[in-house]
């Protein structure tokens, strides 16, 4: 799981970044608080009563389900070892979590109050007293530095990277206090929000089963999250249900949540066998990721019926950037010639038209649907840093229009950008040969793009016939999600999918996707290994303002794409969900989470309905 995540550990709180402070002081030396900012006050005073975006009355009960793809074989997501099953994570709990309205928002969850100095050199957590985990054992502070520990000591690689730069060390002070003290010469923006993410495991839990964090596992976690795991058919289907004993029922923070008494998630083998399985009510609630189906596929029975319920709904979240990686590893897409010819030769405007029906919007940027991404010629202050970074960043940094995905035309192969990609590959000594085919000192240029999802099949030919057109070996290999997964933690691949999209606040986590020291690491897909990089990572880790960051941020935007290193897909601003007519949610949204397993409810009156009309068992 990558760090920029963590503060989504909190159950089911699909939340936004770290952190915002209370000015609420004991003594001039220190800040006493219920929640902490990296820009600004906090939203909620200490004694709100619940979230502006909840409904305080929401009645709990019922399920909801959703669907997965593929499978499962463990219940541990802190490992490259295995394939987790969906929510394992949904148990465990954080000293404090996020909230879906508020940019750089953390409150008290397991902590009733933090401590620290205005330099944030250190933190003081003090637990609640009435924690419990799922098996009625206290959480205490000792549970805080165990896992803190764990995490340090065998979490993933870019984790522990990123955490012993932060963290100097943690101390106990008793049973309900836990103090962490950070490294001298770190950034202070948001230590204390990445040490108040961490997820908090049961101590008693681990030494009863002897985890090991490191490796997969069959056995789910215990944790004081609101979820606890029911059953689960292993590989097919999981079940989570509501704590009827959770310590946290009438926190301020948790009213008009959770609202499920179950969450169910039902695994199938590719996209089509899944809709067809929603159409027949095996799962209720979908978020449509295809367009082809969005688009022609919702005319089935339940859905005349008015049985089933489609609605597109606002999202404010950056855009998941999505793209190919192409994996810089491979000594061949060391030229970034290559990698521009590649990129020119898939052709978004045709596929959105033909293939998407007009639904999506083409991913320039890792900012997408924000402010931050880097737009036009670099302004003064982006310049003014970019200037000392130039000579390991491409030519033009300085004073070219930030780079953009190539536009086609109305063809599947744009002969313009053909022959732009064929001269780039002259260039860059790739000769065509007799077959037609590029080679170099004897070997041939060959791009394999890796996918385990049937519906890409359909956007994936086309560009590997448009590759082969510029000479280029172009293979498209389907896989299955296991071989996938293993292939993409292995790095065996040419081009692959990622998400590489970042937060609103974005922080430590940079470093996972993009640092030189996890080049090695699953979450930086293409390997990026960057001296300029690096040093812009840290700046914006450093910003000590809101609009400073921004600065830095949109520098960064800029010299990521100057390198070319991914081929941009596509993304929505909204999201297209499907369900069947038994949830109820808040008339307005919160910007940054579509909140179904969060703030959503069961109607037990739609549910009663649709079992009289025969709709659902």
């Amino acid at each position: 799981m990558p760090l920029r995540a963590l503060h989504r550990l909190a159950p089911l709180a699909l939340l936004m970044a770290f952190g915002q402070p209370l000015q609420a002081q004991d003594t001039p030396q220190t800040i006493t608080a219920h929640g902490i900012s990296v820009f600004g006050d906090l939203k909620l005073p200490a004694d709100f009563a619940h979230l502006a975006y909840v409904n305080p009355s929401a009645p709990k009960g019922g399920e909801i389900s959703e669907w997965a793809a593929g499978g499962f074989d463990s219940y541990n997501p802190y490992t490259i070892k295995g394939r987790a099953a969906a929510m394992s994570n949904a148990p465990l709990e954080s000293l404090l979590t996020g909230t879906a309205d508020e940019v750089g928002a953390a409150y008290c969850l397991i902590c009733e109050t933090l401590e620290y100095p205005a330099s944030r050199d250190w933190v003081i957590f003090t637990l609640r007293p009435d924690v419990r985990f799922s098996d009625g054992r206290p959480l205490t502070a000792k549970d805080v530095l165990f896992s803190y520990e764990q995490l340090r000591d065998k979490g993933l690689s870019s984790f522990r990277t990123v955490i012993a730069q932060q963290i100097a060390s943690a101390e106990l002070l008793d049973d309900r206090r836990i103090r962490f003290t950070f490294k001298p010469d770190y950034p202070r923006r948001d230590v204390i929000q990445g040490a108040g993410s961490l997820p908090i495991f049961s101590q008693a839990d681990f030494e009863k089963n002897k985890r090991d964090i490191g490796e997969s596992s069959n056995i789910p976690f215990v944790g004081s999250g609101p979820y606890m795991f029911d059953r689960a058919d292993t590989g097919r289907s999981i079940v989570w249900k509501r704590n009827p004993d959770y310590w946290g029922e009438k926190l301020p923070i948790n009213i008009g949540r959770n609202n499920f008494d179950r969450i169910r998630v039902e695994y199938f083998g590719d996209y089509d066998s899944a809709f067809e399985a929603f159409k027949a009510g095996e799962y209720t609630f979908r978020n449509e990721a295809s367009s082809i189906i969005w688009a022609t596929r919702y005319d089935f029975p339940a859905f005349k019926s008015g049985w089933v319920r489609r609605d597109t709904l606002p999202n404010g979240n950056v855009s998941s950037g999505q793209a190919w990686a192409i994996n810089l590893r491979r000594p061949d897409f060391g030229d970034i010639r290559v990698r521009e010819a590649i990129g020119l030769m898939f052709n978004f405007e045709w596929a959105n038209e033909s293939l998407f029906y007009g639904l999506y919007t083409r991913t320039k940027s890792f900012w997408d649907n924000s402010d931050l991404a880097a737009t036009g010629k670099p302004s003064p202050e982006e310049r003014a840093i970019l200037e000392p970074l130039a000579a390991d960043l491409p030519p033009g940094i300085l004073d070219a229009e930030a780079v953009l995905p190539p536009t086609s035309g109305a063809r599947q192969l744009d002969r313009r950008n053909l022959r732009q990609a064929a001269a780039l590959l002259d260039e860059a000594g790739w000769a065509t040969g007799s077959d037609g085919l590029r080679r170099k000192d004897g070997r041939t240029l060959k791009v394999e793009i890796l996918n385990d999802s049937q519906t890409f099949d359909r956007v994936i030919n086309p560009f590997v016939e448009n590759l082969r057109a510029a000479g280029i070996d172009a293979v498209h290999t389907r896989v299955d999600d296991a071989q996938y997964e293993d292939r993409n933690r292995g790095h065996d691949f040419d081009l692959s999918n990622a998400q590489l999209g970042q937060e609103l606040i974005p922080g430590a986590g940079l470093q996972q996707y993009f640092g030189s020291a996890n080049v090695g690491d699953v979450f930086n897909a293409m390997g990026l290994a960057n001296p300029a990089i690096d040093k812009l990572i840290s700046l914006v880790e450093g910003a000590a303002t809101h609009d400073e960051m921004a600065v830095r941020v949109r520098a960064l935007d800029r010299a990521l794409r100057a390198l070319r290193f991914w081929v941009p897909q596509w993304y929505k601003a909204e999201h297209t969900v499907a369900y069947w007519d038994q949830y109820g949610h808040p008339d307005a949204l919160p910007p940054y989470s579509l909140g179904e397993l969060d703030f959503w409810w069961f109607d037990a009156d739609k549910a009663a309905k649709l079992k009289q009309a025969g709709a659902l068992r």
